[in-house]
């Protein structure tokens, strides 16, 4: 066999590609390498034309017979949670490349890293320097408010979980002091649970909930021991965000997700209370 037939055997860089998350496949569809992309998250609904790909798995698991089916040449996933899934993906002979990024830096890393991985690296770079703009424009807005307010983010009712690390790095961004900022340290969830009396004790002036796909409710924090007096309760500061724009590690963490925290902080900064969507639901970020 000649080195062009040993060659030929398989592509230069992947061209059928499964997402096992939904940054993933935003990262590829931003690039213009959408068509690269053969399987997709059932959560995924950045961008709306991807949910037409075959879903192949939730987040916690896969379907192995029907991401084999789909012949990929990468798969790729996020988290340690996504370490049973990609073991048996690689048992089956399935190439995998599972990231871990927690960090804003880590995002661009792993933007810069996946679009490399299928021969778009200089789409990557482009895409990595439009956000990192972005952001910069973002911490540009926050440094002329008139004061930091104190928020609080979370992510779980029950038990309460404090803002992965992206989460507070943003809402530092955005303008904000997070009131449990140091719990961004800790890589898995159980090292973000908080007291709900601690959180109380530390008086944010707004709450943003995002309850990882379930809608929060505004009876629930407002019935918390102790928050009577916390001033986000007294003052309606109880926001919602989707947690698809928040707690996708990918592009639309570093846009809409951003600049819908940076719309909250400004509001609360300067006295202001943004409507809710509809009446009795917690407020919104601004619209646009």
């Amino acid at each position: 066999m000649d080195l062009a037939a040993l060659l030929s055997q398989a592509p230069p860089h992947p061209r059928r590609v499964v997402c096992l998350t939904e940054e993933t496949t935003e990262t590829l569809y931003r690039i213009g390498a959408g068509d690269l992309v053969v399987g997709v998250s059932g959560f995924t609904v950045r961008p709306p034309e991807a949910r037409r790909k075959p879903r192949v798995s939730a987040f916690l698991s896969a379907d192995g017979d029907a991401i084999a089916a789909l012949r990929p040449d990468l798969v790729v996933g996020f988290s340690d949670l996504q370490a049973d899934v990609a073991r048996d993906l690689v048992r089956r002979g399935i190439p995998v490349l599972v990231t871990n990024q927690r960090s804003v830096a880590e995002i661009l890393q792993t933007l810069r890293l996946v679009t490399a991985a299928v021969g778009r690296a200089e789409a990557g770079e482009a895409l990595a320097a439009e956000l990192e703009g972005g952001l910069a424009r973002v911490a540009e807005a926050a440094a002329a408010l008139p004061r930091r307010p104190r928020v609080f983010f979370e992510e779980w009712p029950d038990p309460l979980i404090a803002g992965i690390r992206w989460v507070s790095e943003l809402l530092e961004l955005a303008g904000a002091e997070d009131v449990c900022a140091e719990t961004r340290a800790s890589h898995a969830a159980k090292g973000r649970i908080v007291a709900p009396e601690e959180v109380a004790r530390r008086a944010p002036e707004a709450v943003v909930a995002s309850w990882c796909g379930k809608k929060a409710r505004r009876e629930v924090i407002r019935a918390r021991p102790g928050w009577a007096g916390v001033p986000a309760v007294r003052d309606d500061q109880l926001y919602e965000l989707r947690s698809a724009i928040i707690l996708q590690p990918g592009p639309a963490a570093l846009t809409d997700g951003v600049r819908a925290l940076a719309g909250i902080v400004a509001a609360v900064a300067r006295g202001d209370r943004l409507p809710a969507r509809r009446e009795g639901e917690l407020r919104g970020p601004p619209a646009g």
